[in-house]
């Protein structure tokens, strides 16, 4: 699932050739099987079946996402990537996109990979949380406990820019760590490095590895420290 449902779907295709895409691209169903199979997704995410006639510039925002989770769905996964899912659209229809992906993943028994920068809607959705800085995974932990006590500085960053979060933590690393350095050029050792306030000459000659340091919780940096 993409951020922007507007530009994900072709605007040249009914919506039901849309959902069954991928399933006439694997050979997995013939014309009729695949029209029913398109009323069904349509009907399971919320939508008619007679919207598989539509084209994308027919629906709002919330419908085509909607129509984007059908999609993914189509060829029966256990695992959907939903890349920024809600961001673009309103807030109250967020609220529907999300609850209709925590029923369906409740029902089918998916998995479901969310990524997002909105901490509210991770600690709502997500059970586990990866933080990953320049292509490099800087904690791993249970949502409940990130929220409440990173431990990386650049998840103490994280947490306390956001509003309902960073009253949580009090005095700590502030949320204003400077500039990001560029992707394409980034800091030898710890890529976070030049950001950090514990960083040491040490995080800039080894990239610290990805270490448990406690159940369930995983930390890559080389002065640690505690909860802010």
């Amino acid at each position: 699932m993409f951020q922007d449902p507007a530009t994900s779907l072709d605007p040249r295709m009914r919506v039901g050739e849309s959902v069954t895409e991928s399933l006439l691209a694997h050979g997995l169903a013939g014309r009729a099987e695949r029209r029913d199979r398109a009323a069904a997704l349509l009907i399971q995410v919320g939508l008619a079946a007679d919207d598989a006639r539509r084209y994308p510039h027919e629906f709002s925002g919330g419908q085509r996402q909607r129509v984007a989770i059908a999609r993914a769905l189509a060829v029966g996964p256990d695992l959907i990537v939903a890349d920024e899912p809600v961001s673009a659209l309103d807030v109250s229809v967020q609220a529907q996109v999300i609850n209709l992906l925590l029923s369906l993943r409740d029902e089918l028994g998916l998995a479901l990979l969310f990524i997002s920068h909105d901490l509210p809607t991770v600690e709502f959705l997500c059970d586990s949380v990866v933080v990953m800085y320049l292509g490099r995974v800087m904690e791993r932990a249970p949502a409940g406990q990130f929220q409440h006590a990173p431990l990386h500085p650049y998840s103490q960053m994280l947490v306390r820019s956001a509003p309902r979060f960073g009253e949580r933590l009090g005095a700590g690393v502030s949320a204003d760590g400077g500039e990001m350095p560029s992707p394409l050029a980034p800091p030898t050792g710890c890529v976070f490095r030049t950001r950090c306030p514990r960083a040491t000459l040490e995080c800039a000659l080894a990239v610290p590895p990805l270490e448990q340091v406690a159940p369930g919780r995983w930390l890559a940096c080389i002065h640690p420290g505690a909860p802010a």
